[in-house]
């Protein structure tokens, strides 16, 4: 990921000048002692409601980790995805350590000081149909993706993720029909086409998602999907503390475990 976290900070300094005072953010953190990250509640296995009515998930536990290791209390809001990636946080949070994915539009109002898992964009039908294989085949298809997600832009041959290869669109004339996950994972349930042909979803969800209800499979993986911390635009200094967390954290294993207690494997290496 080196080459991604080079081209997307020369993107954010060169294209997108900063919005607040360098160092406020590490300033209110450590006068505080509490670090708030946003994060999403309803995207198992990486942030959910669990049966104790607790915010739990791979997610979850990556930011303690980061609280933990910058000597912090810990916060967490779920404000909404599409006002978390509309940026102008003004100080209601500090992270999003939240499953984002950059793109281009996103890095005009957020920035992303690293990369701290990876996990492919994955093609999700029912378990019935055999009419879709890859995603050429997703031509005229009602094709269900969360709200405000790169999996919608992907859809609309839209999606940039600076420092990567640009995507191949092996399809056309796709019926991208936005919702919350959980509802268009239910939808994918009643039958192939009845509401939906299919879903875009992360694999690590994909997977998480069959095991609770064995009515789907997954039938291509569609692109890299490298995972970032966003936070708000312009404090520089905060965002070196926050890779440097992150670092830390990869280096001696505590991500690796995180991850392999959610996932059953590491999908927080570094990709070179």
């Amino acid at each position: 990921m080196r080459t991604s976290f080079v081209a997307l900070t020369l993107l954010a300094t060169t294209l997108f000048s900063a919005t607040t005072f360098a160092g406020s953010t590490l300033d209110r953190v450590t006068k505080t002692g509490v670090l708030r990250n946003a994060i999403v509640n309803d995207y198992p296995p990486f942030g959910f409601i669990d049966d104790n009515n607790q915010l739990a998930g791979f997610d979850v536990d990556v930011a303690k980790a980061v609280a933990q290791r910058m000597g912090v209390k810990l916060e967490i809001i779920a404000p909404g995805w599409e006002t978390i990636v509309g940026g102008k946080w003004q100080g209601r949070w500090d992270t999003c350590i939240c499953s984002m994915t950059p793109n281009t539009e996103r890095a005009k109002v957020l920035d992303f000081p690293t990369p701290y898992y990876n996990s492919p964009a994955v093609l999700v039908v029912n378990k019935k149909d055999d009419r879709i294989k890859s995603a050429a085949d997703l031509s005229n298809k009602k094709i269900g993706v969360g709200i405000g997600s790169t999996y919608e832009t992907y859809l609309q041959k839209a999606l940039v993720i600076p420092g990567a290869k640009p995507l191949n669109f092996p399809f056309d004339n796709v019926q991208v029909i936005p919702s919350d996950e959980e509802v268009a994972f239910q939808n994918l349930a009643l039958g192939p086409g009845v509401r939906l042909d299919g879903v875009v979803s992360d694999l690590a969800t994909a997977n998480a998602r069959i095991k609770r209800a064995p009515v789907f499979k997954i039938v291509t993986e569609l692109y890299a999907e490298p995972n970032w911390v966003a936070t708000d635009k312009g404090d520089a200094e905060w965002d070196k503390k926050v890779a440097d967390t992150i670092k830390s954290l990869r280096d001696d294993g505590t991500l690796a475990k995180i991850s392999q207690h959610w996932l059953g494997e590491d999908i927080t290496h570094e990709v070179p």
